[in-house]
Parts: C-alpha cells; sequence; structure tokens
C-alpha cells in the first residue's frame, strides 16, 4: 500500500490528571498535553482532577515550552447540566488552545464563544464524510474512530482536509472508541460520563442457574480486557499515513508512567526525523515503556480486527518494575547539587533508582550511587535521612520513590 506523507512532524500529545504529571510531559518533550476539570469528562474517577483556578498556570506552562494545552470535555451532558456548562466554556477559554467534544451541546456552546474544537474518539468518526462535516462546523481536528485501521487513517487523510489525530499507546477499550454500557448495567456508574469502574478487566465465572449451581471461570485470562496498545514497533507507517498528533492515553496514570512513555514517543519521533528509527531502538523503547504500568502490549485496530493474543491474560499491571514510597525531600543544595531526603517508609540502598515527583519538579530520576549522612557513607539507610547527588533541581517536599526491577 502507498501511504500519503504528512509534511510536518507529528504533534505529541500527552495526557495529565495533575500539575506533576503536567510537568512530567513538558519535560520529557510533549508538543502538547491534555487535561480535564471535575466535570464533564471521560476520566472523572481518576484520583486528581485540574481545577478551574489551576488552568492559568498549566497555559502558562505549556506556553513557557512552546507546547499547547487542550482541554476535555467529552462526556454525554444532560439537560440539567447545560446551565453550568456555557459558564465553563467562557472561563476556560483564556486558558485552553482547543477543547475535546463529543456532544453536540458542548460543540454549539464552543462554536458561539470561539472555542477551537477537536472531536473526541468518543463520537466514531472513521470516514472522510463526516470529518468533513464536522470541518465545515468549525472542527479543526478529528480524533479518529480507535477502530480505524492504519489503511483507513491513509484513505481519509487522502479525501480531507483536516487534522487527524489517533492514540499510539495506553490502555484499549473492548467497546467501540469507548462507548460502553457494561459499568452502567453492574454497577451504575456509566463510562459515558466518566465513571467507567472498569468490570472489563476482571475474571467472570458462569454459574449454572439450575440444578448443581456448577461455576465455571471464563477462559484462561481476561476476555473482555485488551492488552494495551504500543505503536513504536510500527510508529513509521503511522507517520506515513498523515497522522497529525499522536496521542498518548493515560490521564489517570502516575507521573513516572507520563514521563517514560512520553520521552519513549519523543526519542522515536526525533530519531524518525534524523533517519535513525531502526529496529534496534524500537525494541529498547518498547522495553523502557515496560517499565511502568501495562497489560502487554498490541497493535489495537491498526492492522486489522483483533485477535485472542490481544487481550490480557492478568487483571494488574505487567510492568517490568515496581514503585515503592521512600519519603520526601527535606532540602536541595543547588550549588552542590544534592538533595536531602528523609526516609519514611522503604528503605534505600546504593544502586537503587529513584523517582522525585512534585507539581513543580515534574519527575527527576537519579541513581543513588553513593548514599552520605553526615560524614559517613552507609550502604543502606532506613528510618533515616541522607543525601544524594542530583543535577536537576528538585523542591520541599517533594516526594520520593524507589523503582526496583520486579525478579
Amino acid at each position: 500500500m502507498s501511504l500519503p506523507s504528512n509534511p510536518r512532524p507529528p504533534e505529541l500529545l500527552a495526557p495529565a490528571g495533575n500539575m506533576t504529571c503536567l510537568q512530567a510531559a513538558l519535560d520529557a518533550g510533549a508538543n502538547a498535553v491534555y487535561i480535564g476539570l471535575d466535570r464533564f469528562n471521560m476520566r472523572r474517577v481518576a484520583a486528581h482532577h485540574f481545577s478551574l483556578d489551576e488552568l492559568p498556570e498549566a497555559h502558562r506552562r505549556c506556553q513557557s515550552r512552546g507546547a499547547r494545552l487542550y482541554l476535555t470535555l467529552n462526556s454525554i451532558v444532560y439537560e440539567n447540566e447545560l446551565a453550568e456548562l456555557e459558564p465553563l466554556v467562557i472561563a476556560a477559554k483564556p486558558h485552553i488552545d482547543a477543547a475535546i467534544v463529543s456532544d453536540w451541546a458542548v460543540i454549539e456552546i464552543c462554536r458561539r464563544h470561539a472555542v477551537p474544537i477537536h472531536i473526541s474518539t468518543q463520537m466514531s468518526i472513521a470516514n472522510s464524510a463526516a470529518a468533513r462535516h464536522l470541518r465545515d462546523l468549525g472542527a479543526q481536528r478529528i480524533v479518529l474512530a480507535r477502530e480505524c485501521t492504519l489503511a483507513e487513517i491513509a484513505a481519509i487523510h487522502r479525501a480531507t482536509d483536516i487534522e487527524l489525530e489517533a492514540f499510539v499507546h495506553g490502555a484499549m477499550c473492548v467497546a467501540i472508541s469507548g462507548r460502553c454500557l457494561l459499568s452502567h448495567e453492574a454497577y451504575g456508574y456509566s463510562g459515558n460520563r466518566g465513571e467507567c469502574r472498569q468490570p472489563c478487566r476482571r475474571e467472570y465465572k458462569i454459574t449454572e442457574i439450575n440444578a448443581e449451581n456448577a461455576e465455571f471461570v471464563v477462559g484462561e485470562g481476561y476476555v473482555l480486557s485488551p492488552r494495551d496498545l504500543c505503536s513504536l514497533p510500527f510508529l513509521d507507517e503511522l507517520i506515513a499515513a498523515g497522522i497529525h498528533a499522536f496521542k498518548i492515553e493515560g490521564r489517570g496514570r502516575s507521573p513516572e508512567y507520563v514521563h517514560t512513555v512520553v520521552a519513549a514517543y519523543r526519542a522515536a519521533l526525533d530519531a524518525h526525523a534524523a533517519g535513525k528509527l531502526d529496529a534496534a531502538l524500537k525494541h529498547e523503547l518498547v522495553e523502557r515503556c515496560r517499565r511502568v504500568f501495562n497489560r502487554d502490549f498490541s497493535a489495537g485496530h491498526y492492522f486489522g480486527r483483533p485477535t485472542i493474543g490481544d487481550f490480557t491474560i492478568a487483571e494488574d499491571s505487567r510492568a517490568t518494575s515496581k514503585k515503592l514510597f521512600v519519603g520526601i525531600v527535606r532540602n536541595y543544595y543547588a550549588a552542590a547539587g544534592t538533595v536531602d531526603i528523609v526516609v519514611q517508609a522503604e528503605a534505600v540502598n546504593i544502586g537503587d533508582t529513584l523517582s522525585i515527583q512534585g507539581p513543580t519538579t515534574g519527575v527527576v530520576t537519579i541513581v543513588a550511587d553513593e548514599l552520605r549522612h553526615d560524614a559517613e557513607q552507609p550502604k543502606r539507610v532506613a528510618n533515616d535521612w541522607f543525601t544524594v547527588k542530583c543535577p536537576s533541581r528538585v523542591r520541599h517536599n517533594d516526594r520520593v520513590y524507589i523503582l526496583r526491577p520486579i525478579v
């Protein structure tokens, strides 16, 4: 298949559930970041959200790096919520570069107030006619249905002049573009309102209703739970298909997840631009992504319908490293390039990899090659404090974690 080219380098679009993740995304090389508030977004049950008061600071940080900030307003909207929707859009407008939308009411309000709009994958746009119609209504970009194959994306790109965005990494949903009623039916929390309890990620039994009430475990794995998407092995094909924005899923993920995955895709895109993206580098970058949360990897729908091998065999993460809380930063000495850390939980050993995280710091990763405690050089520190070399600035009360390989 001869795929059309995209004259511009793709935008690398990163998720952020809080300011620490946003800073981590920018430090890792994101061209844009997408965030959500505590309403009207598809990740309402995530541990953290941005507030309206935080939008100016989030936008300032993005602008300082030449990056863009997008706000997700992509859940369905009920009649009794229309009154609060318009004031929210008006308040957010000065601080965002676009809104990611799926409900027609949100589209109409954004148009009325001249807020640029990107069409969410929730609208399941999978053809050029629908894309052109939304372009004529003012959409600047279409986030394509996640069911589109590479060949279909290339055909849409050839037939339209609107920007196309596609997911390149992260969790996959068993439903059509995430539009699922399973959580609502099982628990009364709608996935289409950002409240999904992820019943698809669990193991089930078939129980006989009559007679002996026999029970059978459904399959050997989690038959409703797809593996995570990882497109690094075929990233050059995505570029050739004409995708304008590469979107990483994960607004509910940790700062180290955001930093690790964004940095991997940044390295891949830069290597591709330099003509140096080979099989060895792709493999190395995939292995980096395996260190953080994942359910194993697949190619999603890009090469056709997923098979049984594209579903996970475990409920929890398959990450090759684990994150353990150590304590907090007590002080940072810029002149010496060292940090004082108070150990409150997991003990630290020589050679441990430490991840220091905070809303201003983002994510700073160091290796504890040498520990100091006053004049001593201990090999292990527990329930005490220590100093370690740290070239990047960190801040008082930043949280410190150990990242240890899982053996």
